[in-house]
């Protein structure tokens, strides 16, 4: 017998998302049907229930040392390319030369759950999903254990170990060069109309109406934004953080139900010179059933956190308030996007599992609380056999919840 029923756990799944986007018609059937994708994307919209479960079954919370900051919602997806602050709003730093700097990195991209916790709970979180994200790779059991297990190995070297490089997979490579060369034009065309000569954002499946209310709280919420940028004497003007348009975002699959706000705003001028915001909202990490209730500002400590893992990290990031609500606020670039696991070649799964487990070691040393020792094969191999129990239960609940919610 399990010990936990997988039919109760989806209908509190599907109880907590129902309550969570009863604000925004539309939104519960929209989080239902892309967590009904796979268990990859059920796990992805389902962080809360991840740590109810390690709340509920310590032996599965136990592990290896090392603490500091987490993303607290690692997964295969929460890893994209996006354009890093220069130190410039509006102008790239030079690409060659003393000052070179790339126009598009590649990193963990959301930390939107983020809290000072254990190292273990992130790569479990993460291991995890490189056991159920198997069908999207198109790899087997065997193939994706030994993954796992290279994704381990490379985490244990760069959390603990001397710096080093560590070669960019393929895939990676080529959707870097890939968002490298995207335009804003080609950014704002994919978004907005123009409609009287001025670019609107296009209402549908990405973006909807706001209510009034909000809207109305919009343009001081922005400007107080704005306000905070740093440093003040590269802070856009009044003028090019004029508001056009405003609406509600729909992205991500666990966020949804959270209020998100696209901003247009003018820009350089022009038709093509506007420039977009993202303003979402933040609340309780799902660790603190585990790990508390964080003293920060839930926004601040969404970049306090971005901050302390990323050695180049996003630009134009900051905090604000709108109807007594926390957002974290950051600009959209062209140069955002993610690998498409479905397209992936299996002869570039074991550079990028190494790849990736690098990346999370390299975010978790920068944001230590103090040093640890390196963790053993035995204490990598418990990891995996967390992360085998935990997928299991994640491939019941996900079932039972395709079940409760078929037509």
């Amino acid at each position: 017998m399990l010990a936990f029923d997988p039919v109760l756990l989806a209908k509190r799944q599907l109880a907590g998302d129902r309550a969570k986007t009863a604000r925004f018609p539309g939104l519960y059937e929209r989080k239902i049907a892309r967590m009904s994708a796979s268990p990859l994307a059920f796990l992805r919209g389902a962080a809360p229930l991840f740590y109810e479960i390690l709340s509920k079954r310590p032996d599965l919370a136990r592990g290896p040392a090392g603490e500091g900051w987490l993303t607290g919602d690692l997964h295969l997806e929460n890893f994209g390319a996006y354009r890093p602050d220069h130190g410039s709003y509006d102008n790239p730093a030079p690409r060659t030369g003393k000052n070179a700097a790339p126009v598009a990195t590649f990193n963990l991209n959301d930390f939107d759950d983020a809290i000072q916790g254990p190292w273990r709970f992130d790569v479990l979180r993460l291991t995890t999903s490189l056991v159920l994200g198997g069908r999207e790779l198109g790899a087997d059991g065997t193939r994706a254990l030994e993954l796992s297990y290279r994704l381990l190995d490379a985490y244990v070297a760069s959390a603990f170990g001397r710096p080093r490089p560590v070669p960019i997979p393929r895939p990676v490579r080529a959707l870097v060069e890939q968002v490298a060369e995207r335009s804003r034009a080609a950014l704002l065309d994919g978004r907005t109309e123009i409609r009287k000569g001025k670019r609107k954002l296009v209402r549908g499946e990405r973006y909807l109406d706001l209510p009034a209310s909000v809207l109305d709280k919009v343009p001081a919420a922005f400007a107080k934004y704005a306000a905070g940028l740093l440093p003040e004497a590269e802070r856009p003007s009044k003028d090019e953080l004029t508001i056009l348009d405003a609406a509600l975002r729909v992205a991500g699959t666990g966020s949804l139900g959270g209020l998100r706000v696209a901003v247009l705003v003018q820009g350089k001028g022009g038709p093509d010179g506007s420039w977009l915001f993202d303003m979402k909202e933040q609340g309780v990490p799902s660790a603190s059933v585990l790990l508390g209730k964080p003293k920060l500002d839930p926004a601040l400590r969404v970049v306090t956190a971005i901050e302390a893992c990323l050695e180049h990290p996003p630009r134009m990031i900051g905090t604000t308030k709108l109807g007594g609500l926390s957002l974290f606020v950051r600009r959209l670039s062209p140069q955002e996007d993610k690998l498409d696991l479905t397209h992936l070649r299996d002869q570039d799964l074991n550079a990028l599992a190494t790849y990736l487990g690098s990346l999370v070691g390299a975010a978790h040393k920068r944001g230590r609380k103090k040093e640890a020792k390196p963790w053993t094969a035995a204490e990598c191999d418990g990891i995996v056999d967390r992360a085998i129990a935990i997928a299991g239960l994640h491939e019941a609940t996900y079932l039972a919840l395709c079940k409760l919610t078929r037509r």
